[in-house]
């Protein structure tokens, strides 16, 4: 009788611990799947962007290929594909839903709204949104736009924040909406607007791709604060550990700032104090 009970309790040990294992949601689809999709903005040098040879790159790609590596780590399998997916600002939070990609590595500002449809990593910068002018008609702030044009891409924070400000601090000026940074720069280039605006660590991709920073006014005033993070499906507590995990493993390490130099030396070699603070907050122990 005491080995019948000691067989049906190990039984249920068993059952019980290969539950507790059972893979869900983001980490279930990649399993089953062999393929880890990340999620790409196209345009948003120098957080992801294509670089001359066709490669997607950036600062958040890096940041994302460490975690499709800790994935693999923690599925126990080297033969997971690594697939990036060209996305949008219009249809990429949809990406996460749907589940076409697992995970969106780009320029994305954490927000509450965004987080009743998609869930966030840790943040992963900070930066705020700003103005870019040519240096022939400099755009030194937000006043500087009355009775002016500037271009700042559609369904981001930063269109929302600049109709904000214009309206709070009563400056007539016209807001066109593009459906990318290199539209908007386009339109700069050509004259069409007297500014692009976006996120500030944007706009010094852009001039930095461009290798004509003399041609460009960057303005020093930051008229919104942008958190960025990246998006995972809402809910996946499971997928979400294994993101923070290697991301709090980057700043624990100090790779982070090498990561940073990498993308960001030719404009400044040092992180801004608030950007070292966060990664000093966010390297969690194990």
């Amino acid at each position: 009788m005491r080995i019948l009970v000691f067989g049906l309790a190990l039984a249920c040990l068993q059952i019980s611990g290969s539950a507790a294992g059972e893979l869900t949601g983001t980490m279930k689809r990649i399993n089953d799947t062999g393929r880890i999709n990340l999620g790409v903005r196209e345009s948003n040098p120098p957080m992801s962007f294509r670089d001359e040879s066709g490669k997607l790159v950036g600062y958040s790609v890096d940041l994302c290929d460490h975690i499709a590596t800790a994935v693999k780590q923690e599925l126990g399998r080297s033969d997971i594909t690594v697939n990036y997916v060209p996305v949008n600002a219009g249809n990429r939070f949809t990406a996460i839903e749907t589940g076409n990609i697992d995970i969106l590595c780009g320029a994305t500002t954490k927000t509450l709204g965004r987080s009743k449809r998609v869930g966030f990593t840790q943040l992963t910068f900070v930066t705020g949104a700003s103005l870019l002018g040519l240096s022939a008609t400099k755009v030194l702030s937000v006043a500087d736009l009355k009775g002016k044009r500037v271009a700042v891409v559609a369904n981001t924070t930063t269109i929302d924040a600049l109709k904000r400000v214009l309206k709070e601090r009563l400056i007539d000026a016209e807001v066109v909406p593009v459906s990318s940074a290199n539209e908007g720069m386009a339109a700069l280039d050509k004259g069409e607007v007297d500014a692009f605006s976006s996120d500030q660590v944007v706009l010094i991709g852009q001039v930095i791709v461009r290798k004509k920073r003399k041609q460009y006014h960057l303005s020093n005033e930051l008229f919104s604060f942008e958190p960025f993070a990246l998006a995972i499906q809402r809910g996946d507590a499971d997928f979400q550990l294994v993101a923070d995990s290697a991301l709090s493993r980057l700043n624990r390490t100090g790779q982070i700032v090498a990561i940073y130099r990498r993308w960001f030396s030719a404009f400044a070699k040092k992180p801004p104090t608030a950007l070292r603070a966060l990664y000093q907050l966010n390297a969690t122990p194990e």
